[in-house]
């Protein structure tokens, strides 16, 4: 569509398509009308081209199931109202140029799909995206493509994943009238960062590229079941906010590898390579024998795994049956568990510095009986989630930005829709 008839058809953006993924906020509609106007302004400018298509991808939190997902678990996932944007066009060549804002621009032949340095960079994750795209007989040609984020980097809200399924949804929605399916995008995406010696699960891409609420079981590890939850967090008058309380992950690979091996020690003294296949009463009936081979804490972080696991299964059945004060309940639970068995809310022998914390604490403060608050992502340092009630919303973001600085507080909410063209 012409760049001109997109502009009038956002009309600052009071259209539905934009109130869908960004919310009701005047001001918040107008920003990203603006924003949407000048990448396609900067894209004309770049490429030459008049004749353009917008898409969108969301970033992801991470909801239920922490530290799940590496012991073939469940977990819960959505997301959110930050995102990626792309406006792109075919260029008529076998080529890709993208121009990503804030990063160096690249090029990617696509008569040369093969990943030879094992580098995790934009090149490489589009020449294994295009590559498995390829393999399942889609079309794969040339296009270029402004691309500018708003999903922060360091946030846990997952930036890479929404970058890799952005660019599946632009291949599927310029060449193939988006009929590349939402969890195959999602493989693809992991399949690059893989590629890339970055072995990550596979929750991250799959929030991204299917929107709303989604459940996924990893039991099969080739196969992982994702179902996507009909559930409206629009209407629940909370807002979801994600705090950087500003620990650096610098330095912690340690604390993370530790953390499923112990998981993994518990399972392999039981019989089993991994946690999933075993019960909460298999593990603490197995604790006398295997006490002093493993340890305490991997017990303890085990014991987290199968509470956190079965939890998973009764937040879905809250969300589906529209309890939302039960699924609150449940989310409290699960931070509780991650502080008291999992233990990845601060370093061990470090006391000065317990930022994770220090911001459980006030928002438990704030948000006694009326919200839920649990540690965010793989923990340690990093960032907070808490589900706030909207009418002591302002009071919360500043009681936490007080301590942890103005703007480290992000007022998100679960978007319903995953990577997709942004329709006007």
């Amino acid at each position: 569509m012409q760049i001109s008839s997109l502009i009038e058809k956002i009309n600052g953006g009071n259209n539905s398509f934009f109130k869908e993924i960004y919310g009701t906020d005047e001001v918040v509609l107008k920003e990203q009308a603006d924003r949407y106007i000048k990448y396609m302004n900067e894209f004309k400018s770049i490429y030459g081209s008049d004749d353009v298509m917008l898409l969108s991808s969301p970033g992801r939190t991470e909801v239920g199931g922490n530290h799940t997902d590496h012991q073939l678990g469940r977990v819960l996932a959505g997301a959110v109202n930050l995102d990626n944007i792309a406006v792109a066009a075919p260029n008529g060549t076998n080529k890709v140029r993208i121009t990503s804002v804030g990063f160096d621009p690249f090029e990617v032949n696509l008569d040369d799909l093969e990943v030879t340095e094992f580098k995790l960079t934009p090149g490489n994750i589009l020449r294994t995206i295009a590559k498995e795209i390829k393999g399942i007989g889609l079309e794969v040609k040339g296009f270029d493509a402004v691309i500018h984020g708003c999903v922060p980097e360091g946030s846990g809200l997952s930036s890479s994943a929404s970058f890799e399924v952005l660019i599946g949804a632009i291949f599927s929605n310029l060449f193939n009238d988006g009929k590349l399916d939402p969890v195959d995008n999602a493989k693809f995406g992991q399949k690059a960062e893989h590629a890339c010696k970055k072995f990550c699960g596979l929750m991250d891409q799959t929030a991204c590229a299917v929107g709303g609420f989604i459940t996924i079981d990893f039991a099969d590890k080739a196969n992982p079941v994702v179902k996507a939850l009909d559930f409206d967090f629009a209407k629940t008058g909370y807002s979801l906010v994600i705090t950087n309380t500003g620990g650096s992950h610098g330095g912690l690979d340690e604390e993370y590898n530790a953390l499923p091996g112990e998981m993994k020690s518990v399972a392999q003294e039981l019989g089993q390579e991994v946690l999933r296949p075993l019960s909460m009463e298999d593990v603490v009936k197995g604790i006398p024998s295997i006490r002093e081979k493993v340890g305490d804490r991997a017990l303890l972080r085990s014991i987290h795994f199968q509470a956190d696991n079965s939890r998973v299964v009764y937040q879905v059945d809250a969300l589906e049956s529209g309890n939302f004060d039960k699924f609150l309940e449940l989310v409290v639970e699960s931070g509780f568990s991650s502080y008291m068995y999992n233990q990845n809310i601060f370093v061990g022998g470090e006391t000065k510095h317990q930022n994770v914390a220090l911001a459980l604490a006030l928002s438990e403060l704030v948000l006694k009986g009326k919200g839920a608050w649990r540690v965010h992502g793989g923990g340690f340092a990093g960032t907070i989630q808490a589900f706030v009630p909207n009418d002591i919303l302002d009071d919360y973001t500043s009681t936490l930005e007080s301590v942890f600085g103005k703007g480290n507080c992000h007022k998100l909410f679960i978007r319903s829709k995953g990577a997709v063209k942004v329709e006007l």
